[in-house]
Order: structure tokens, then C-alpha cells, then sequence
């Protein structure tokens, strides 16, 4: 780590999402050795949002609607993320009638979703022209599904969801991800990399080490996908191709696409939240 004129500097703050899509990027920052140079704090991805922009943390994967909503405080790492460019299988909307009949109808809204729920509005407004009535609840498709007609997922349970009990009750159910893609042929990302603005003029060189360790991180859990899958498999209840097929589904990439997904996204969304339509965006490249 490097020092600073008084000695150590401490180890940079961040942020680890405790859902299966950001596993690999863990198992990568394991295997790689870039864990042992950072203070890992694990947490909901909202929390993590709200510990950034308090300070509590220097660097942190965070929901992308919190991120549009506090960009000036932020930078985003060119590089990792939590998207797609397609399916996504893991944030979804899931209904006991076709999505055309959900018109004043209750959406449950899984307490831990934000950019999902955003997208989830936007989506119904404009592809289904319905108007439901939207209310918070916890992420439990059976408790959600006794309380309304249609439900918004992400996450594990979304997954679970998806590969399980959909397909058991024969509900319907919109990939996100995918519905984006249709609507506006661009990626879709659900949390990005970010750093405190004033972290980063404070530590540049801190920062960028981290970032390089997060490339390196994700290139190398793509690369050994099939290890990731097997590890995470014996804690959960699917099974090794099942998530290895969802680790190859998502995306795990920002570019210059996914920024463009960025910028589409934050001027659709912004009649809905308190977000700018060309809201500031900086992006700190790889080889910066």
C-alpha cells in the first residue's frame, strides 16, 4: 500500500453487493490478491450507495439510479459493472395476468430494488401502457404474489424466480434487461463502479490501483467462470451450469455502449425521479 508523508495510508473502503451477480467479482479479488489490499465492507447495494455518498466508503458498486442522483459527488470506474446487453435473469417483473391487464392493477415493488423498480415503471408506461398501482414490500415472490397481481424482482430472488417458480406456477415474466435492449438496442446497467469525487483528488494513485485490481479481478473470474460457478454452487440452490449460465449472461463491462445505456436511461427516468436528463457523468478510464 502506499505511504503517504506521515506513513500507511490506510486501505481504501470498499464496497462488496452480497447478491450471486457480484460473486465473481469477489472470487476474482480472492484469487487475484487484490483483497488483501483493500478494507472489503459488504452490505444491500442500496446501503452501500448511501455509505458512499456519506463518506463511509471510498469506492463502491452502487444502484445506477443512485448513482444519477448524486453524480456530482461521484466518478464512475471505466471497466466493472452489473449489467447486460440482453437477458439479465436476475430483475424482473412477474405477473399472474398478461402485462397489458396490469392498468390500476397492485405491483409489488421488492424493498431492495431501485434502478430495477425505475426501469420496471418506465417499461409498463411505455411498452404496456398501463398504469398500475405501485406499492414496497420485502423481496418474497409468494408473499408478493398474495398481495398483488404483479410483482418487481431483482437479485437472488428474482433468480430463484426466474428458474424456479415461474416456471412451476406458469406465471408471466419480463427479463428487464432484455425489454430494455428491445426498446433502445443499447446495454443495460443496473450498478456501476464508483468513487467519491473527493477521494479520488486525494488519492489518484490509490484509486487507480484498486481499478486495476478490479479488471484484473473480473477478467480472470471470466476467464475461470466454470470454478466460480462450481464454489458458489455448493452454498446455494442452483446448480453449477445453472450459474454459470447466468455468470455468462451478465455483463460485467462499462464502455463507451453501456455509457451510452447510461445516458438513455437517466433522460427516460428523469420525469419519474429527481434526476437531470443530461446529467453530469465523468468516467475515470482504465488507463488513467
Amino acid at each position: 500500500m502506499t505511504a503517504g508523508a506521515t506513513g500507511p495510508v490506510r486501505k481504501p473502503r470498499v464496497g462488496h453487493i452480497q447478491f450471486l451477480n457480484c460473486m465473481p467479482i469477489y472470487w476474482g479479488l480472492v484469487h487475484s490478491g487484490a483483497l488483501l489490499d483493500i478494507e472489503l465492507v459488504k452490505d444491500s447495494s442500496e446501503r452501500l450507495g448511501e455509505r458512499l455518498v456519506a463518506g463511509e466508503l471510498d469506492i463502491a458498486p452502487i444502484p445506477l439510479a443512485h448513482f444519477l442522483k448524486h453524480s456530482e459527488d461521484l466518478v464512475v470506474l471505466e471497466g466493472p459493472a452489473v449489467g447486460c446487453d440482453g437477458p439479465v435473469m436476475s430483475c424482473n417483473l412477474i405477473s399472474q395476468v398478461p402485462f397489458e391487464e396490469l392498468d390500476g392493477q397492485r405491483v409489488a415493488l421488492g424493498s431492495t430494488s431501485r434502478t430495477t423498480v425505475q426501469l420496471a415503471r418506465l417499461l409498463l408506461r411505455e411498452r404496456f401502457h398501463v398504469a398500475p398501482e405501485y406499492f414496497t414490500c420485502p423481496p418474497d415472490l409468494s408473499l408478493m404474489m398474495q398481495e398483488a397481481p404483479g410483482a418487481v424482482l431483482i437479485g437472488d430472488p428474482a433468480l430463484r424466480a426466474a428458474l424456479i417458480e415461474v416456471p412451476r406456477h406458469g406465471l408471466h415474466m419480463l427479463d428487464l434487461g432484455q425489454a430494455w435492449k428491445d426498446w433502445t438496442g443499447l446495454p443495460m446497467v443496473f450498478a456501476v463502479f464508483a468513487v467519491r469525487r473527493a477521494y479520488l483528488a486525494e488519492h489518484p494513485d490509490l484509486v487507480r490501483e484498486v481499478h486495476q485490481g478490479f479488471l484484473r479481478s473480473v477478467e480472470m473470474a471470466i476467464n475461470e467462470v466454470d470454478k466460480v460457478a462450481a464454489q458458489v454452487a455448493r452454498w446455494e440452490v442452483f446448480d453449477a451450469a445453472e450459474l454459470e449460465k447466468y455468470y455468462t449472461t451478465l455483463d460485467f463491462s462499462f464502455g463507451p455502449r453501456h455509457l451510452a445505456g447510461v445516458r438513455e436511461f437517466a433522460r427516460q427516468i428523469s420525469g419519474q425521479i429527481d434526476v437531470d436528463p443530461d446529467v453530469r457523468i465523468d468516467v475515470l478510464g482504465a488507463d488513467a
